[in-house]
C-alpha cells in the first residue's frame, strides 16, 4: 500500500517550458552533479546575487529541474518560475470533443449495429438517466465488447491496447496511485525503454498523458483497453506498491510555493521536476540518480498540492 501523509497549509508564505532529459542523461547528469554540486557548480537560479562558485558551501543538493541551488533563496526563485509557468492558464475549460463522430453512427456506418439496436440502446440510456452508449449495447443488445472497443479506438483514432501481460509492479513508479485511480489511466507497457503505453477504458485523458510524458520524459501514446480486461487490470494496478506522496492542500499559490521549496530543501534531491495535473501540482523528488527509463520505487517521492481546495 502507497505511504500517505496529509499536511493542510492554512496561510501563506511571507521560460518556458522544460522538457525532461533522456534517462541515460538523466543518470549521468546526476551523477556528475552530485560529484561537482557545492564545489564547482553554477547555480541554476539567473538571479543569484551571491556569486557563481561556492567551494565553501559543501551543499550538494538540491536540483529542480536540472539546475542546481546554491541556496534555500535560489532555489525558491527557481520553484516560483516553474509554479508561474504552471499555473499559466489554469482554470481555462478544456474545449468538448465535439467533433468526433458518436459511437452509435459511428458502429451504425461501419454496420457493426443496426438502426433498431442503436435506437432502443439510446432509450434504454435516456430513460436510465446515464451510462455509457457502449455498455448499453453490451448489455441490453448483445453487441461484442471487442467491437464496441474497436468502435471507440476509432472514435479517439488512438490503438486497441492488450492487457493480458500487463505487470502492476513494475510500472507502479510512472505516476502516483491517486492519479491513476482518479483519471482511470492504466500504465501498461514500456517499449524499447523510450515508449510508454497508457491505457483507459473509453476515452483517452491527454492532460494526464502530457503531465507523465514531462515528468518521465517517455514518450507516451493512449489508446483505449477492452472494458472487461481494463476493469480487472486496473483493479490489480491500485494494488501495487506506489512511490511514497505527500498530499498537501494549501489556501492560495504562496502557501503552495512555501510547500514546494521546503519538500526540496528538506529533501535536497539529485533531481527534481514540478508538473501541472488539472488542478492539481505534482512534485516529484529523485534520491538517487536513476539508473535505466524509470526510477526505483523507493528512489523517488512525490508531493501534490492542491490549492483553494481544487481536488482532482
Amino acid at each position: 500500500m502507497p505511504l500517505l501523509s496529509g499536511r493542510f497549509l492554512l496561510s501563506g508564505a511571507s521560460q518556458p517550458s522544460l522538457a525532461p532529459q533522456t534517462r541515460s542523461a538523466d543518470a549521468s547528469g546526476s551523477r556528475s552533479r552530485a560529484a561537482r554540486a557545492g564545489f564547482f557548480e553554477t547555480c541554476a537560479n539567473p538571479d543569484c546575487a551571491t556569486g557563481w562558485l561556492h567551494p565553501w558551501r559543501r551543499r550538494s543538493g538540491p536540483v529542480f529541474e536540472g539546475g542546481w541551488s546554491c541556496s534555500p533563496a535560489c532555489t525558491r526563485a527557481r520553484l516560483e518560475t516553474a509554479l508561474r509557468r504552471e499555473m499559466d492558464g489554469r482554470g481555462t475549460v478544456e474545449p468538448a470533443h465535439r467533433h468526433r463522430v458518436p459511437l452509435g453512427l459511428l458502429m451504425l456506418e461501419q454496420g457493426w449495429i443496426g438502426a433498431g439496436q442503436l435506437r432502443q440502446a439510446l432509450d434504454a440510456q435516456k430513460a436510465a438517466g446515464g451510462g455509457r452508449l457502449g455498455q448499453w449495447l453490451i448489455r441490453q443488445q448483445g453487441v461484442s465488447e471487442v467491437l464496441v472497443t474497436r468502435a471507440l479506438g476509432l472514435q479517439w483514432s488512438c490503438p486497441v491496447l492488450p492487457a493480458e501481460a500487463y505487470d502492476p509492479q513494475s510500472l507502479a513508479v510512472v505516476a502516483p496511485r491517486l492519479f491513476v485511480d482518479a483519471f482511470g489511466a492504466l500504465p501498461l507497457r514500456l517499449a524499447a525503454g523510450q515508449l510508454l503505453y497508457l491505457g483507459f477504458e473509453d476515452r483517452l485523458d491527454p492532460v494526464l498523458a502530457l503531465a507523465i510524458e514531462r515528468m518521465t520524459g517517455l514518450r507516451v501514446e493512449g489508446g483505449v483497453v477492452q472494458g472487461s480486461h481494463f476493469r480487472l487490470a486496473h483493479a490489480r494496478a491500485l494494488k501495487a506498491s506506489f512511490p511514497p506522496v505527500e498530499l498537501i492542500e494549501a489556501v492560495s499559490e504562496p502557501a503552495a510555493l512555501h510547500a514546494l521549496v521546503r519538500a526540496v530543501e528538506r529533501a535536497r534531491p539529485v533531481e527534481s521536476r514540478l508538473v501541472r495535473v488539472r488542478d492539481c501540482l505534482w512534485l516529484r523528488l529523485w534520491r538517487r540518480p536513476q539508473q535505466g527509463p524509470l526510477p526505483e520505487r523507493e528512489g523517488v517521492q512525490d508531493l501534490i498540492c492542491s490549492i483553494g481546495g481544487a481536488w482532482i
